[in-house]
Parts: C-alpha cells; sequence; structure tokens
C-alpha cells in the first residue's frame, strides 16, 4: 500500500478489502465469465446478427478483455500468479501474450521510471539523441501518433511493429523464455482462429485485421494521455474523470493515478476511494486532470497533446 498514504486511509481500504466482495472478488469473476460467454456468444450467432453487427460488438468486447487481464495480472480475482494466469492466457486480442504483458506492465509500475524511454516499456517518447537523430517520416508519424485521430489510426500499427522488432530480436538470440510464451501463444491463437472459421461467419482475417487491431486502437484511447514528463514521478500519471461507457470499457483505470499508487486495489474500488479524497488526488497529481475523453479528443483530437521528444531524458537506453 502506498507510503503516503495516512491511518485512517489504511484503515479505509484495509475494510474494502475485509468485507464480502474484498474476499470473494465476485464482481471480478462475473466480469470474467461474462466476457467469455459473450465472445462465445457472438462468435456462435453470428450468422444471425450478421457479419457486421458482429464485428461492432466484438471490438469493445476485445477491448474489455485486454482490461480484465490487467485486472489478473495485478492479482484479481485470486492473489495465486499461476491461476490468474490460466485464467487470462486465452488469446482473444491476439498480439500480446499474457506473459508479455504482465511482465512488462509490472515493470511499468516503476513510477520513478515513468515515461523514460528505454527504461519505462510502455513509453511513448523518444530520448533526446534518438530524436535527433530519427529519420523525418518517423519524427512524423511519431507527431501524428501525440494526436487522438493518428492515435487511434497509427498507434496501433506502430505498437506491433515495435513488438515484432523486439520479440524477433529475442527469437533469434534464442531466449528460450520467449520461444516457449509465442509456441503456447500461437499455438493457442490457431486454434482460436480455426474455432472462429469453423463455428462463425467471420473468417480469421477478419477477426485479425478487423477486430482484434480495431480492439487495440481503443484501448490506445485510454493510454493515450495517462503519463506525462514531469519532475516528480507522483505528477507523472493523469486522473481522468471519464463518464460511462468508458469507465466501465477501461475498468476505471481512467483514474490512473488511483491506480499507480494502489496497484492492488480493484477496478471496482477506484472511484470509491477516489471520491472520498478527490481534493488530495488532484493535489498529488499537480491537477494533472482531464475531465473525460471528450476533451482530449477536442483540444488534441488534430494537435499534438506534447512532444514524441523527452524533455529530460538524454541518455536514456534506446
Amino acid at each position: 500500500m502506498s507510503h503516503y498514504l495516512d491511518a485512517a486511509q489504511r484503515l479505509d481500504i484495509e475494510r474494502l478489502s475485509q468485507n464480502f466482495t474484498g474476499r470473494t472478488e465476485w464482481p471480478t469473476w462475473l466480469l470474467l465469465i461474462g466476457v467469455q460467454i459473450a465472445w462465445f456468444g457472438l462468435l456462435l450467432g453470428s450468422s444471425w446478427l450478421g457479419v457486421w453487427p458482429t464485428t461492432l460488438l466484438l471490438i469493445p468486447l476485445v477491448t474489455l478483455w485486454m482490461s480484465v487481464q490487467h485486472e489478473l495480472l495485478h492479482g484479481h480475482p485470486t492473489r495465486w500468479d499461476a491461476l490468474n494466469k490460466v485464467l487470462g492466457y486465452a488469446p482473444y486480442a491476439v498480439w500480446y501474450p499474457y506473459t508479455l504483458y504482465r511482465d512488462s506492465h509490472l515493470t511499468h509500475h516503476r513510477d520513478e521510471d515513468l515515461t523514460l524511454p528505454g527504461v519505462d516499456p510502455e513509453s511513448r517518447y523518444l530520448d533526446q539523441a534518438n530524436w535527433r537523430h530519427s529519420p523525418t517520416l518517423l519524427r512524423a508519424l511519431l507527431w501524428l501518433n501525440k494526436t487522438v485521430l493518428g492515435r487511434l489510426l497509427i498507434g496501433a500499427p506502430l505498437a506491433l511493429l515495435g513488438l515484432a522488432s523486439s520479440e524477433l530480436q529475442r527469437l533469434r538470440q534464442g531466449d528460450r523464455q520467449a520461444w516457449t510464451m509465442w509456441l503456447t501463444h500461437g499455438s493457442l491463437t490457431v486454434l482460436m482462429l480455426l474455432f472462429i472459421e469453423r463455428y462463425s461467419v467471420l473468417s480469421a482475417w477478419h477477426y485479425l485485421l478487423l477486430v482484434s487491431v480495431p480492439g487495440l486502437s481503443l484501448a490506445m484511447l485510454r493510454s493515450f494521455y495517462e503519463h506525462r514528463p514531469h519532475a516528480n514521478p507522483e505528477q507523472r500519471t493523469v486522473i481522468n474523470e471519464a463518464a460511462w461507457p468508458w469507465t466501465w470499457l477501461f475498468l476505471n483505470l481512467n483514474l490512473h493515478l488511483v491506480h499507480h499508487d494502489l496497484p492492488s486495489l480493484p477496478w471496482y474500488r477506484l472511484p470509491q476511494v477516489y471520491r472520498a479524497r478527490r481534493e488530495q488526488w488532484l493535489s498529488r497529481s499537480g491537477h494533472f486532470h482531464i475531465q473525460g475523453y471528450s476533451q482530449l479528443v477536442r483540444q488534441h483530437g488534430l494537435r499534438p497533446v506534447d512532444s514524441p521528444a523527452h524533455p529530460f531524458a538524454e541518455g536514456a537506453r534506446p
């Protein structure tokens, strides 16, 4: 639990973990089961729904599945990492094996390294040296990726290119863990795509290109401006007071500073803990505060939110 919390806050959060909901984690179990029933139901019923209605319903469901995987890697609904891994390994979102997502995301939670390129695996910045030597086309793409429209259009392809580059390097180097992970994930993905081909009106290519990639793009709206470079690590993480359906789709991770300060707090507790001391959270964030994703669309739909070059990371690892 975060060291800056006072005794009363710690006691309040401890009480939440000891009641029936906290002990059983039934909201997460219900969500976990519900998403999987919905996924199979949509595909098995796709001949009745039709290709495009099925597609449009599957895209946010895949995004929601990624949010569920995020809960699993943070220790919900069980405290057993191995069991959570089994529960979250289904490759509905295709591109990121659960193990890879878990390990990189937990590294991202070292708040003192947030946004630092080459250190924070979820950084969207280049250090000064790499920025100066980047080709013009790459710079243009990175500037575009700093707009909401660009993020939705090219954010996923850029992320997948980066993933392919780093993981192919690991595979070429003979990294045993990488080979085991990708063979397992690849086998499950092939089985999933065969199921889609056999029992739905969608083709495997349709699912890959028109469901999983848009699902990843939608998830990238959440991470569009979750973090900013700042001298104080606690002021690098946003409070986004988003409304439904985004809070549901992203499982309240819009309250991102609360999550980073209390990463073991389950998704359904984040709003309650935030509302109890809203002004304190806003002050802690340095008033890095956004009033919903509509504000980001209005202000940064076509205008970059900040520079792709990190303002003070000169010598970070490339």
